[in-house]
């Protein structure tokens, strides 16, 4: 086991839980147990799943569009949302160790790729992720739920990570009921990692019955306006049914009002999900409309970009290649 950080006694500061861990017993998410009076991780090195995989199937449509980053993971989460689609990591406690790739081992399989914390919730990795990125080429990437301490984040840009793509559940109302959980911090950490200069992408899985309201969906759309700005890019991902939940996936039509709406309210780069072959996969120039990078589902077909810049109107987009 390796010795926690971000912890004041039996406190546990790593999330916003902040939960009291006392002697013999573990947190919320089962990742840090409490042995006599000192409080240790039980997922450093504990991996679940190594991969190379594409950005954009993260998604990340602005950082690095086209390459990939090996992929890594471990178990259980602090959140248990009954839609989760990696439930059979995400759902299992990491007290029982499965195997241990040092933080050296990694980086060198990585080789030339990018690296990024996935799958499961990647706050639960936080001492192995900065002995991870402090080693690696730079490239790295977390794909989170957004709900870390401020201290756990300023620690990992410390370290060395560049980009963060972040998932928000819906509005203050989901995340009571179904996470028992303070949707206002998740914007918060948000906002937080763009004055860090971290690379930020906003994902909103739209559930059905859950929060593919309109109301809902134009909440998220003026707190991403309000919190992380106009040039942030936005994902509205398309939900399928797994782990506990059995609703059908949201009609096409409510995605598109979504991203049609984001681009009205003033998000220039609105994205859509899980329809592969989908216009609004693609990135167009918010200047003139040219398109700029062609996708189909995860892969990137063409870029026509020239160094972030479009190659009809020369307007700079933020996007880092």
């Amino acid at each position: 086991m390796h010795e926690a950080l971000l912890c004041c006694d039996d406190r546990c500061n790593l999330c916003h839980r902040k939960c009291r861990i006392k002697s013999g017993e573990s947190g919320y998410c089962g990742a840090r147990i409490n042995i006599n009076g000192k409080i240790y991780t039980l997922t450093y090195g504990n991996l679940s799943a190594i991969e190379l995989r594409p950005m954009e199937i993260k998604p990340f449509f602005h950082f690095y569009p086209g390459s990939y980053a090996l992929t890594f993971s471990t178990y259980s989460c602090n959140f248990h949302c009954p839609w989760c689609q990696n439930w059979h990591i995400s759902m299992k406690n990491p007290m029982a160790r499965y195997s241990m790739i040092s933080p050296e081992k990694l980086v060198e399989m990585a080789g030339q790729h990018g690296l990024c914390a996935s799958f499961n919730e990647p706050t639960l990795l936080f001492e192995y992720c900065i002995d991870v990125f402090k080693l690696s080429r730079g490239r790295n990437s977390i794909v989170s739920n957004g709900y870390m301490s401020r201290e756990a984040l300023k620690m990992l840009h410390e370290a060395g990570l560049n980009a963060m793509n972040i998932d928000i559940k819906g509005d203050e109302e989901v995340y009571k009921k179904y996470l028992k959980a303070d949707e206002k911090h998740v914007w918060k950490i948000a906002e937080y990692a763009k004055k860090l200069g971290i690379h930020v992408e906003i994902v909103n899985l739209v559930v059905t019955g859950v929060n593919d309201g309109i109301e809902q969906i134009n909440e998220v759309i003026e707190k991403h306006l309000k919190y992380v700005g106009s040039s942030t890019p936005i994902h509205f991902t398309r939900y399928f049914p797994a782990y506990k939940f059995h609703a059908p996936p949201p009609p096409v039509e409510k995605l598109e009002y979504a991203c049609e709406r984001a681009r009205k309210e003033g998000i220039l780069y609105a994205y859509i999900g899980n329809v592969p072959g989908h216009r609004y996969e693609n990135t167009y120039c918010h200047n003139c409309g040219t398109l700029l990078i062609k996708r189909y589902g995860s892969s990137m077909m063409k870029n026509y970009l020239k160094e972030s810049k479009c190659p009809r109107c020369k307007a700079e987009l933020p996007i880092i290649l």
